[in-house]
């Protein structure tokens, strides 16, 4: 079934369905509610940061920065503890959230366009520089379905970042009927001025929550903050600088400027969803795509950070708000992933989906809803990439409290030291390998990790005939 039968197929189902007109299974019958409550037919608001750490939030534990209007989202919906991006880095898991595909299966495993390492001891795989049009995305079904979307910020599923090469791959030929891309800064660009887009960003968002509160839409709103370099609004930075803490690792003023600024731009995204009254029947999600930069401020309690498969790298802030089917203030630790979002907005929506392809995710409505729980399962990473951040290619499985990580490259991580297991209710700072005490579980996970690296058709890493020693990137030694 090509592409174009696929959105013919998702029509034919959101028209059986009537956009509201739910199956047994559905939220709104779930909950209670009748298949013509306004609320059966939600909107969507996502809104992803970029390279935000887990720790970075007071409502996940920081007494540094300040979020006042995040945390509020926490309070009125679900905070879940453990949450992760489908890779360290951002196009990857930016894929993972369009598709509801592992990285892995795509072949889209390293933020676009990747860096060139040419002496490594392997060469890198020919991997997917951009996200294929024959892959249908959440916003392709929603659209078909007859929702309006719009995509304004960051994409980085081009090709290319800017026009002209960048154009056959935006987000209008992957579904979104509006869209305005930013992209990263220069570190010479002048902090007062939006470097970073929030403000534009936020603007388009309220202009299209304006124009379309009368109908069903999905408005996702990828920021560039607080994406490297790091600027801040001078007032802000300083009075970050003065607070308490503010020398410690884990504590940036600048980053503390930036996330007071992504935060203000979420207060005025609710303010308007209640201004409109639309805040009843509006599924608001708030993600990260990777974890922080390890160089701009410490992860702690977590390890390392973005680029690596420690949990510094890949554990996410998720924060999920729907009034009515969400219950306010409730927390959720079962382990979830970005590609869970594309399963859950299907099933949230009501469209049971015809779509003939592998999908990775599950959905998180029995948790969300509080009427069930996710079926035990693991969850995987595949990074085959070097990385001026990273330690090594890696990848990495979570099944229940354990997590493997395999490391690809034995010049980094030392003949013999090749896995590292860590207990993650007992340890969430993987300070405690237990690789060598727990041989049978790391063989158990090992085949686990490999068994999936097959059923995905995961792209490795091969020997590189030009390998120099001596010219290679030693980023980092395993303990």
């Amino acid at each position: 079934m090509n592409r174009r039968d696929l959105l013919r197929s998702a029509g034919v189902a959101a028209v059986a369905f009537g956009l509201g007109e739910f199956g047994d299974k559905s939220p709104a019958r779930a909950t209670g509610f009748s298949k013509n409550d306004r609320r059966s037919k939600p909107n969507v608001v996502f809104i992803l940061a970029d390279d935000f750490g887990w720790s970075q939030l007071s409502c996940y534990g920081s007494r540094f920065y300040e979020t006042p209007n995040i945390d509020r989202l926490a309070r009125e919906g679900m905070k879940f503890t453990d949450a992760y991006a489908a890779c360290p880095v951002c196009s990857p898991t930016r894929a993972s959230i369009m598709t509801g595909k592992y990285p892995a299966r795509l072949h889209l495993t390293d933020f676009i366009a990747g860096g060139s390492f040419p002496y490594e001891k392997y060469n890198q795989p020919k991997w997917q520089k951009y996200l294929p049009l024959k892959e249908l995305t959440i916003a392709e079904v929603l659209k078909t379905a007859g929702y309006t979307t719009a995509s304004f910020g960051k994409w980085h599923l081009s090709i290319d970042k800017k026009p002209p090469k960048s154009l056959p791959y935006n987000p209008d030929k992957q579904g979104f009927d509006e869209y305005f891309v930013t992209y990263k800064p220069s570190s010479r660009d002048d902090p007062e001025s939006d470097a970073h887009n929030v403000e534009a960003i936020t603007e388009r968002s309220l202009d299209f929550l304006e124009r379309h509160k009368d109908k069903p839409f999905f408005l996702y709103v990828p920021h560039n903050t607080i994406h490297a370099p790091i600027l801040g609004k001078k007032t802000l930075v300083a009075k970050y600088k003065n607070k308490p803490g503010s020398n410690l690792p884990q504590n940036n003023p600048v980053l503390g400027a930036m996330i007071e600024g992504l935060d203000n731009s979420v207060g005025r995204l609710l303010k308007k969803l209640d201004e409109l009254n639309i805040a009843d029947r509006t599924l608001v999600v708030f993600f990260g795509d990777n974890g922080g930069l390890e160089a701009d401020a410490k992860q702690t309690p977590l390890r390392s950070g973005k680029a690596n498969l420690y949990e510094g790298g890949i554990r996410e802030p998720l924060i999920v708000r729907w009034p009515g089917f969400v219950k306010p203030g409730s927390t959720c630790s079962e382990p979830v992933t970005s590609v869970d979002f594309f399963p859950t907005f299907v099933e949230a929506l009501g469209l049971e989906s015809q779509m003939r392809q592998p999908i990775d995710g599950v959905s998180l409505m029995p948790v969300l809803t509080r009427k069930g729980t996710l079926s035990h399962r693991a969850i995987y990473w595949h990074y085959p990439h070097y990385h001026s951040s990273s330690i090594g290619p890696c990848g990495a499985v979570r099944a229940g409290d354990y997590k493997l990580i395999e490391w690809y490259d034995q010049t980094i991580c030392g003949t013999g030291n090749t896995f590292e297991l860590y207990n993650l209710k007992q340890d969430l700072g993987e300070q405690n390998n237990l690789a060598q005490r727990m041989p049978e579980k790391v063989r158990e996970l090992k085949e686990m990790l490999s068994t999936w690296r097959s059923e995905v058709h995961a792209q490795l890493l091969t020997p590189n005939p030009s390998y120099d020693p001596q010219r290679a990137k030693k980023s980092g030694r395993k303990e």
